[in-house]
């Protein structure tokens, strides 16, 4: 069997994989890919019908789970999957890379996957290949992408049936108050917190800690900087199996960007570029200054901030989030550990970083990091000139805005030239359509806020 490198110990070879299914100590499989709303998709398998007729030829999956909505209705406008075309099979790759155990889960061990048609052609749609398609422009240019994602979510002392059940509306959250790093406040929730942190660990993630925040019940889990795909794995594996754990404590967690008028829930990404060889590419160390090449990378994702904030930003509710004074960025602006701006620049040496402000914890992780890595070559290439940081606050400076809605940022991405020069035409159609659907779906909709406002005074 050929040797495939682990990220980490705490991965599992397929041959260390196969090995514990002998053995009795894992029955089951997870084969998972991640879809365009960023969820885990994929099948549980018996380990020894894993072992006997996955390894070495993969499964396959209905090709709609890249073309349904959030409720996995079938829904119309998608190129690569309709009645017409009769619904078929795409096939998941395995990527003995991502090889890891859950043991909040008894016995069961992970592997995530790429899609690829049954001529073996890769579904170019897919989130990952997305991201990789990115990785690969940098590799060409000699370089690999490092990224880390911090996401933030707030818990509640109720089951997600009890949520669902009530409408989502009158929940307890985990903490009465404003916890942000507040000891006190995170020992409250500290079960729940300690499991995320073991289990994850266990799984193969770096954890560096968890923190409180601003919204009651808010909490982040951090998680240590790794290559862009490997992050991007790890983020999808994170906040599935956060929910799972939640679930075991009796407790339901969101994601939502913004779950009510208080603080939304961000998921900062920091960003930078290396040799791949490992040598820095964003900081000068004989003259303690950023490169030119940072600079320029910098002034990329600026200048494309609002062609990809759909990417960033992808469902009606994430726009909620961009409110003046709310710590969520909405001005196209950077500034040197500037928390008002929509990138702040932070750390020297080998820690020289951008963080990206605009995504909220609702985006899916490899078509940020995609988006971001699109637009900072864009910024290389064409040699773009950084403006001069923004000093202040960056909400009442009168700069360009991120796109406050949905709409606006889908009408940016679907004309952009760069999108679809970064991306390929079958990428922005198909991102396109998935905004399409969301935009009818919430305009036929009749929502509570309208309810109280009119059943009775208008």
């Amino acid at each position: 069997m050929a040797h495939t490198p682990l990220r980490n110990k705490r991965y599992l070879s397929m041959e260390n994989l196969l090995d514990q299914i002998r053995v009795g100590r894992i029955d089951t499989v997870i084969v998972a890919f991640t879809d365009m709303q960023g969820r885990l998709q994929g099948k549980r398998l018996h380990g020894a019908y894993f072992a006997d007729h996955v390894v070495g030829h993969g499964t396959e999956g209905c090709n709609y789970l890249l073309a349904v909505d959030v409720d996995m209705n079938t829904v119309d406008g998608y190129q690569i999957s309709s009645w017409d075309k009769g619904y078929g099979d795409m096939e998941f790759v395995l990527d003995e890379r991502t090889i890891r155990l859950l043991t909040h889960l008894p016995a069961t061990a992970m592997v995530q996957c790429d899609l690829e048609w049954p001529d073996h052609s890769p579904v170019v749609q897919s989130p990952r290949t997305i991201l990789q398609h990115q990785l690969d422009r940098c590799a060409e240019h000699g370089w690999t992408a490092l990224a880390g994602t911090e996401l933030e979510f707030i818990a509640f002392d109720n089951t997600y049936e009890e949520a669902w059940d009530s409408g989502y509306r009158a929940l307890q959250p985990s903490n009465r108050y404003n916890v942000d790093y507040s000891i006190l406040g995170t020992t409250r929730v500290e079960p729940l917190l300690r499991d995320l942190r073991n289990h994850m660990y266990a799984a193969g993630l770096d954890v560096e800690g968890a923190k409180g925040e601003c919204n009651l019940g808010q909490h982040e889990v951090g998680f240590l900087y790794a290559d862009a795909l490997t992050t991007a794995d790890n983020h999808a594996v994170y906040k599935n199996a956060a929910k799972e754990i939640a679930a075991q404590h009796g407790k339901a967690i969101t994601f939502m960007a913004k779950y009510d008028e208080r603080e939304g829930s961000s998921c900062h990404i920091h960003l930078s570029l290396r040799g791949t060889d490992g040598s820095l590419v964003f900081w000068d160390a004989d003259t303690g200054e950023r490169t030119k090449l940072y600079d320029q990378f910098v002034a990329g994702v600026l200048a494309t901030i609002s062609d990809f904030t759909l990417l960033f930003a992808p469902n009606i509710n994430s726009y909620k989030r961009f409110a003046d004074g709310s710590f969520a960025p909405t001005t196209i602006a950077w500034g040197l550990d500037n928390r008002t701006c929509a990138v702040r620049l932070v750390g020297r040496g080998a820690g020289a970083r951008m963080e990206n402000r605009v995504p909220g914890a609702d985006a899916n992780p490899y078509l940020a990091l995609a988006a971001m890595i699109a637009g900072g070559l864009h910024g290389i290439e064409s040699e773009l000139e950084l403006e001069e940081p923004l000093v202040g606050n960056a909400y009442t400076s009168g700069r360009d805005k991120v796109p406050s809605t949905m709409t606006a940022a889908r009408d940016v991405f679907a004309s952009s030239t760069i999108a679809r020069a970064a991306l390929g035409d079958e990428v922005v159609d198909h991102y396109v359509n998935m905004a399409d659907v969301e935009l009818a779906a919430y305009n036929a909709a009749v929502t509570d806020w309208e309810l109280r406002r009119g059943f009775e005074r208008l």
